[in-house]
This record gives structure tokens, sequence and C-alpha cells, in this order.
């Protein structure tokens, strides 16, 4: 068997490190792009790498940045898999792509395609389980796949990218544009038999109830916040208005500061969330009701912002100030009051509490945070 060229093998590197990085979503765009950067000109067909030498080679980088712990997550990723295709029953899903053949890299989509002549239909059946969604429509121009492609992306904890194709190619095989050969897919029966098969009957039974009974933390964070817009607070400390308005200030200003800090954007999103429950013991009020569904860290943040705000003013007592500076979090707690004074300007735009719900799901998705 002739071996690889050096070249078709660099360029199998190069594309497969724009997969892996999210820089490219297509194997056909990520190969071009990589071979003009390599060779900078024409590329002899002979030189192009096929789609299964790109995946292996993603592959590849997943075990060595990410190891064995790449797996640690399949079981859910199809059960939950399972528990979306039984919402859209109707529309006969099928699941095809990485979560079905065991190929999962951190990042990975649960990829479903389902067949509908209704998008309406389908967007219903979402909303009706309070699935958040939003639609694609993709110009696909590569060889031997041109057309266009409606896709609705879910952001849950597991990303979802569901292909809707009309009722009438629900028994028509695609190939796989990875090996050429048909693409595997299996029905909502074939894939509950697959998992019996490939799990022991205790970690598929445990595994299934995990993801059942399973609540949404994110919803959990947006059903507190939302009864804040109708919280109207003292105009002599906060001129801006209602409590969710100045909530999302103060997160704005967090994530200039701190973007990539979890922990923390979450205690200036909620950190005044009681105050839709007790006006008058807001912090603890919150923190009752956030109970596990946030961190000690972020916990400590919440509770003390108050105390936080006496120090940037400087009429905190000595022994209290002494108490704070012994958290390793201490810096950050400033800072977080000090975003909480900076939210409170009046007629500023704000990220939309959708958007700010969003942005930390997907953090905590890319940082495999919890």
């Amino acid at each position: 068997m002739t071996q690889p060229s050096k070249l078709r093998r660099q360029i199998a590197h190069q594309a497969a490190r724009m997969l892996y990085d999210r820089q490219e979503s297509e194997y056909y765009h990520a190969k071009m792009k990589a071979a003009r950067r390599v060779q900078r000109g024409w590329v002899k067909e002979a030189d192009l790498p096929t789609n299964a030498e790109i995946r292996d080679e993603v592959q590849s980088m997943a075990r060595m940045f990410e190891g064995d712990n790449r797996l640690d997550n399949l079981l859910t990723m199809r059960l939950e898999a399972l528990r979306m295709m039984k919402v859209l029953q109707r529309f006969r899903p099928k699941i095809v792509g990485s979560v079905l053949t065991g190929h999962v890299r951190k990042g990975s989509d649960i990829d479903l395609h389902i067949f509908s002549d209704s998008m309406s239909a389908v967007t219903a059946t979402l909303e009706a389980e309070g699935i958040r969604y939003d639609v694609q429509r993709k110009h696909v121009n590569k060889p031997g796949a041109a057309g266009v492609y409606t896709h609705i992306h879910i952001r849950e904890e597991y990303p979802f990218e569901l292909t809707v194709r009309a009722t009438k190619d629900a028994s028509v095989v695609s190939k796989s544009s990875i090996t050429g050969k048909p693409q595997e897919r299996m029905t909502i029966a074939e894939f509950e038999q697959f998992l019996a098969d490939t799990y022991n009957e205790i970690e598929y039974a445990e595994g299934l109830a995990a993801v059942e009974n399973q609540v949404d933390r994110f919803l959990q964070y947006e059903a507190l916040l939302l009864p804040l817009e109708n919280v109207k607070q003292s105009p002599k400390w906060h001129p801006e208005g209602d409590a969710l308005y100045h909530s999302l200030q103060v997160f704005d200003r967090a994530r200039d500061h701190l973007p990539y800090d979890e922990e923390f954007l979450l205690a200036a999103l909620l950190h005044d969330v009681g105050k839709g429950i007790d006006p008058y013991d807001h912090v603890q009020a919150g923190l009752e009701a956030l109970g596990d569904d946030i961190t000690q860290r972020t916990h400590w943040l919440i509770a003390h912002h108050m105390e936080a705000a006496l120090v940037v003013d400087g009429t905190i007592g000595a022994r209290a100030k002494r108490r704070l500076k012994e958290s390793e979090d201490y810096e950050e707690l400033i800072l977080l009051a000090r975003c909480d004074r900076e939210g409170r300007k009046v007629g500023v735009e704000t990220s939309e509490l959708e958007e700010a719900i969003d942005y930390l799901r997907q953090l905590s998705y890319e940082c495999d945070a919890w």
C-alpha cells in the first residue's frame, strides 16, 4: 500500500487542527484552506487527504490533548440523544455522527436527522418542551453535496444539531462525508437496542435515571432572574431602574474584566435574585433559592457582596475586613463590588437575559467547569 505523501500528511494535520480548534466546521473547507496554507499554490488531487484521514488526525489530537476523558461523557451524550429523539418521535429521528460512532471529542455536537415538510411543526414541538433553539440555513457548495441545508441548533449542556430533511428522504441513505460509505444511522428502536447491547444493565439504568431526573440549572437561573424586571428599586441607590436591568449591567461589567470565569460571572448575574423573593433579606433569600445550583465559590461571592460594598466605600470595620481578606477570592469579591457600583447607569445598552444565560451555558460547556 502506498504511503501518504509528506505534503498530504501536512495538509491533513493542518485541516484537522482547524476542525479541532473549531476554526472550520466542514471537512471540505478545512481541507482546501489547509492546502492553500501548506502549498501556497495548486495541489495535485493525489496530495489531498481524504476526510477519513483528517478525521483520524482529529481523533489523534483529541487523544493527545484530552486523553481518555473525552469518552467520559459518551454514555450521557448518547442518553441525551435518546431523550431528544423521543421528544421528536413524530419526525422519525435518526442519530448520526460522532456520538453514535464514538468518535467524540470536547465540544462534539449530538447530530440528529429529522424528517418534516413543516419547519413550524418542528419548532412548535421544541417550544412546547421549553427547548431554546436557533434555525440556520446553510448553503453548501462542495462537490456532490451542493444545496441548502436547514439545521436547528439547540444549546443545552450537550449541544444538538438537528438536520431537517423532507419526509420523502426518510428512507434515503446518504453517503458519509468521512468514509464515502453509507452513513451510519439508527432509529429510536435501533439505538435503544444498541445501548442495551453496549452497556451493562446497571450502568445503562443509572445513566438513564440521571438524564431523566436532571434539572437544567441555567433554566433555574433564568426563572429566578425574570421576576427582577418587576422589582423597582430606590432611585437614590439605583437610578437605573429595575433589578434585572441592574443585574445585566453588572454582568456586562464583570464579563469585561473576567470573561472566562464562570463562577464569578454567575455571582455578578445572580447577586440580587433574592430581591424578587424577600427584599428585606435578599442575600439569604437568593442563596437559599439557588441552593446546590451554584458552587461554593459563587455562593461565597454572593454571600459577601454587600460587605464588599462597604470595603469599597471605606466604611467596613477592620476586623470584618480582615476576615474577608483571609479568602483567596477576596480580589474577585472587591471586583464584584465595583461592578455592582458601576452597574447603575441610566439608559445604557446591556445584554439581553437570554444572551447572558447562553453565554454562561456555552462557557460552562467549553471549559468543562462542572
